[in-house]
This record gives C-alpha cells, sequence and structure tokens, in this order.
C-alpha cells in the first residue's frame, strides 16, 4: 500500500508485485480561484480525509490489512507539512497493522509508475510537474538528472499564470490553462531561455503575467493567446533539452511523468521530435500522471523486494530528496 501526499493531492494505492494496479483512490485540496495552496491548510485537509481513502483503497482492492506485505510513503521531495501529515498515518498503520515501512522518492515513484503503465524499458524520461523538472535518463543504480529548472518548476510557472489571470483551480489550473490554450489564435513572442542542458522559467513567468496585466484589457491579446504562447514557448523549450539528452544517451525513447505530463499538446510536441529520430513516445493520462498512491506503492515495492525497509527512527520527511540520492538497486539492467 502506498500513502502520497507531498503536495495538494493525498492518495492511497494498492498494487502487486507484478504491478497491477488494484485500488488507487485520491482526493485534491482545491482553494478559491486566484489563490494557492498553503502547506498548513494543505495538510489539515490530508489529516482530514486519509483515513477514508485508506478505507476506499482496501475496500476497492477486496483485501483486508493483513493481506499487505509492506506500507510505503512518500519521504520526499514535496512541502513539508503535508508529507509529515501522511508520514505520522503510516507510522500508526504500521504499528496497529505490524507491516514493515518502506520510504519512497517521489520522483523515483512517478518513473517506476511510468514505466510499468507504458511497458517503457530504457527510455529518456522527462519528468515535469508542479514542484519538478527534470530530464532524466538511467545509468549504474541511479536515475541521471541531465538537465533540470535552475529556478521553478513548469508546473510551479503554469499556476502562477492562471492565478494572475483568474482561472480556476478545478481540477488544476494546468488543466485549465491548456483548455484554455487551444482557443488562442495570436502567438506572442517570450522569453526562451535554455541554458546548456538547463532551463529558466521565472522570466517568462514574470514576462506573461506583466503582458496580462497590460495588454489583455487594451485589447491588443487574449488570455488564451497568452496561455497559447507560454505553453507553446515552454514545451519547446522541453522538448529541446529532451533531445539534447537523447543524443547524449544514444536513446530513441521518451517516457513523459508528472502531473504536467498529461499535457497533451506537449504529448503531441514531444511525439513529433521522438518520431523524427525513429523513437518511440511513452505517455499515460491524469490517473497516473498525477500524483497518485500506486506510483508510491509501486515503487516501494520494487525496494521492498531488494531489503530496503525503514526504522520507525529513519521514517522521516526530506523536502529536497533528488531524485539521483536513490540507489536504484532493483533494475539489473547496465
Amino acid at each position: 500500500m502506498g500513502f502520497e501526499g507531498s503536495a495538494n493531492k493525498v492518495a492511497v494505492g494498492v498494487v502487486s508485485h507484478t504491478g497491477d494496479i488494484l485500488s488507487n483512490p485520491r482526493k485534491t485540496y482545491i482553494t478559491p480561484p486566484g489563490t494557492g495552496f498553503l502547506p498548513r491548510e494543505t495538510a489539515e485537509h490530508h489529516r482530514q480525509v486519509i483515513l477514508d481513502i485508506v478505507q476506499q483503497a482496501l475496500d476497492e482492492a477486496g483485501i483486508a490489512p493483513s493481506d499487505l506485505d509492506c506500507l510505503c510513503y512518500t519521504k520526499g521531495p514535496g512541502m513539508g507539512a503535508p508529507l509529515v501529515s501522511v508520514a505520522v498515518v503510516v507510522r500508526m498503520l504500521s504499528q496497529i497493522w505490524k507491516k514493515p515501512i518502506v520510504p519512497v522518492n517521489h520522483c523515483v515513484g512517478h518513473i517506476e509508475m511510468g514505466r510499468v503503465v507504458c511497458g517503457a524499458m530504457d527510455p529518456v524520461v522527462l519528468y515535469v510537474s508542479g514542484g519538478n523538472t527534470q530530464v532524466i535518463a538511467y545509468n549504474e543504480r541511479r536515475y541521471r538528472i541531465f538537465g533540470e529548472t535552475i529556478d521553478i518548476a513548469v508546473g510551479n510557472c503554469l499556476d502562477r499564470f492562471a492565478r494572475e489571470i483568474g482561472l480556476s483551480n478545478d481540477p488544476s489550473p494546468g488543466y485549465n490553462i491548456e483548455q484554455l490554450a487551444k482557443k488562442g489564435t495570436k502567438y506572442i513572442d517570450m522569453p526562451y531561455t535554455v541554458k546548456g542542458m538547463d532551463i529558466s522559467l521565472s522570466g517568462i513567468e514574470t514576462f506573461a503575467k506583466s503582458e496580462a496585466r497590460t495588454k489583455i484589457d487594451a485589447g491588443e491579446c487574449t488570455a488564451a493567446d497568452l496561455c497559447y504562447s507560454l505553453q507553446e514557448t515552454i514545451f519547446a523549450m522541453l522538448v529541446e533539452i529532451t533531445e539534447r539528452t537523447m543524443a547524449h544517451c544514444n536513446a530513441n525513447d521518451v517516457l513523459i511523468v508528472g502531473g504536467v505530463g498529461c499535457n497533451v499538446r506537449l504529448q503531441e510536441m514531444m511525439r513529433v521530435m521522438v518520431g523524427e529520430r525513429g523513437g518511440k513516445l511513452y505517455a499515460t493520462d491524469d490517473r497516473y500522471c498525477i500524483d497518485n498512491g500506486a506510483m508510491i506503492a509501486y515503487a516501494g515495492i520494487l525496494a521492498f523486494m531488494e531489503g530496503q525497509t525503514a526504522t520507525m527512527a529513519e521514517t522521516i520527511c526530506t523536502q529536497r530528496y533528488r531524485t539521483d540520492d536513490v540507489l536504484v538497486t532493483w533494475r539489473k539492467d547496465k
């Protein structure tokens, strides 16, 4: 059983050793338009609903706690208070059910979920979410980061712009930007900042917000035009650094994971590039791209079968837990 609560989604999933998803319920803490979610309030939301989600996960899977091998939780990265609120529940259930605990890196959870759902063997991974933007490839028992954002994540950038133009947070700001962008007809030049293998997004965020404040009311563009232009520019940057990583690693396939990974336009742009290189794009929908408990459960069971468990004193949370900090002992290739 996997427990996820690193941001505004709290989820519990049950998976088998082979990656079959038996249940995967989750709930999202949604705030009013124009606002974000704060750690304290988000943690309180998670505390209020998580036990109901645990019961729902057991019921949907058709199992009892005695059927579980281990409890897996998100150690990090993420927001401190929400992470801890979920970890406390896992410690409690571990003592009640007498089950071992496995800490899981959130980013590795996304990668392993994407690999098992899509059947991708050894792709270059583009991990794009609210808090993370990384291009990753596996080598010598670690997921190596070849490129990343040097300031804010792509999801954070989109969320901030959505707040600026007053878009709803239901179901998510990024989804609503994606839908509004489909109505855009005018492309507006925006800062394109690629620095070697890395990208910077704070400048384009500031520019887009400034354009919204000065150009929309003046009739020079629409909110849809800005959403369209913002997406096209950022996604082009992501495609560029992903292709550069593919060339470096001599790889043809790409797997997109993370909440922003279910953006259909991003998938379209990446599919064109990958197709030109003779490769295949692997991507999923919001069931598996968006934070969920099954991804933590699956990554956790892989580690558990390698003997990786934690004592109660070791069940800490780490807000800055790097993807390449994890020793990936369960992969035997390379």
